[in-house]
């Protein structure tokens, strides 16, 4: 296999274009399509090698069969919106290639981060001989490889998992998203949730806040909200008590979200608007900064990991896994800012795994749908440091974390 499809050249899209151009000894063929042309053409233009491009919507099955038997890719990376993971699963089912997403599926009228729609696919895949690899983004993805990796060689005995998400960088925007407008903000303002002992607990929008100590970065004020990877780690990791996603946000951008709630520039249903249906979300969308276009002038870092808990040799060990990324320095190496990077670089990784062997379906089994973190994490993990997202890893005690840890959920 040394073929891929890539669908969707938005901010991350176009560093998974990017990054294959440079990996030529195991992408042969690289092909970029997108709804739009232009946007496919700019890519094409900043890639260090040739990548052939396509205009396709996505939303139309038949339309993406089409240009699947076209192309005869060995693997779509889906880099569109999640929206759009159904049909375009769909569409690789039907012409017999492989599947690769960073996102799960969200339908459009209802802010529901939830696997329950993809998980069903699996038959299909199996049946076909055919994976799809799910979630293969940084959180999700890279996160969920942290906890895999943790119960492989660090615990005999996990029990609670905190995914910590920071973004310390400044774009000089009044107010802008770090990818697409409309999945950002659909995703900070749903009621916030998390898994205890069984049962998942739903909060009011950013009601718990915990101050977190971010490697390089320092203490910074986050919030617990609800992440798709969740789900997943819950099913896949054995003994779990507890786990919880927290992600920063500066005062400026909450004061902006509360104001554009409060006037209802965040709902997702129409709104008659002098006799025409516009959805207020999708219009906020027009307006906001692309999240391409911040790259230029970002300055800062992100830093996101995971902080675990649990016993190993029947003793309590704590371990923070993180990788710290520069806004900077993605923009010098492929024109993008560090969200757009850390979300790009992964599934150019996974695939490189489904490639070269190292990810497949389990022994006497051809294909189906399987989150990252039900796949062999030692050799994705190799393969990130060297494709520019070096991890870290080490033991931790109570005293470094003590908010966190202290906080009652």
């Amino acid at each position: 296999m040394n073929s891929v499809l890539i669908i969707g050249a938005g901010a991350a899209g176009s560093v998974v274009a990017k990054k294959c151009a440079m990996n030529r000894d195991v992408f042969k063929k690289i092909h970029l399509a997108s709804r739009r042309l232009e946007s496919c053409k700019k890519v094409q233009a900043e890639c260090k090698t040739p990548i052939d491009i396509s205009q396709v919507d996505a939303d139309n099955v038949q339309e993406t069969v089409a240009l699947l038997k076209k192309v005869k890719p060995d693997l779509v990376i889906n880099m569109a919106l999640p929206y759009q993971d159904l049909a375009i699963m769909d569409a690789c089912l039907e012409a017999g290639v492989h599947y690769m997403d960073t996102a799960n599926y969200e339908p459009r009228e209802e802010a529901k981060f939830t696997y329950k729609y993809q998980w069903p696919y699996h038959d299909a895949f199996k049946a076909k001989g055919l994976m799809a690899i799910l979630g293969c983004g940084f959180d999700p993805g890279v996160t969920n490889i942290f906890c895999a990796y943790a119960q492989e060689e660090l615990f005999d005995t996990i029990k609670t998992i905190d995914i910590i998400d920071c973004n310390a960088g400044s774009h000089g925007k009044a107010f802008a998203t770090n990818f697409n407008p409309e999945i950002n903000l659909r995703e900070v303002t749903q009621r916030g949730k998390y898994w205890k002992e069984g049962e998942w607990i739903e909060i009011d929008p950013l009601s718990i806040s915990a101050m977190i100590d971010y490697p390089e970065v320092g203490e910074v004020k986050s919030y617990l909200i609800y992440h798709e990877e969740e789900e997943s780690l819950v099913e896949n990791i054995k003994g779990l008590e507890q786990i919880r996603f927290w992600m920063t946000f500066s005062d400026n951008y909450i004061k902006h979200l509360e104001v554009l709630q409060n006037v209802g520039m965040t709902r997702i249903d129409p709104v008659m608007y002098k006799g025409t249906p516009v959805v207020p979300m999708e219009f906020l969308k027009s307006l906001l900064p692309e999240p391409s276009s911040l790259a230029e002038n970002y300055s800062g870092k992100t830093s996101i990991g995971v902080i675990i808990k649990g016993h190993k040799d029947g003793e309590k060990v704590r371990y923070m896994i993180w990788n710290v990324c520069d806004h900077a320095e993605t923009n010098k190496e492929v024109g993008a800012q560090a969200v757009s990077y850390t979300t790009g670089v992964p599934p150019v990784v996974g695939a490189m795994m489904l490639f070269q062997g190292h990810w497949k379906a389990p022994e006497g089994e051809k294909g189906g749908v399987f989150n990252v973190e039900q796949l062999p994490p030692k050799p994705f993990l190799e393969e990130l440091g060297k494709q520019g997202l070096p991890w870290h890893v080490r033991q931790i005690k109570k005293k470094e974390q003590k908010d966190l840890f202290d906080v009652e959920t």
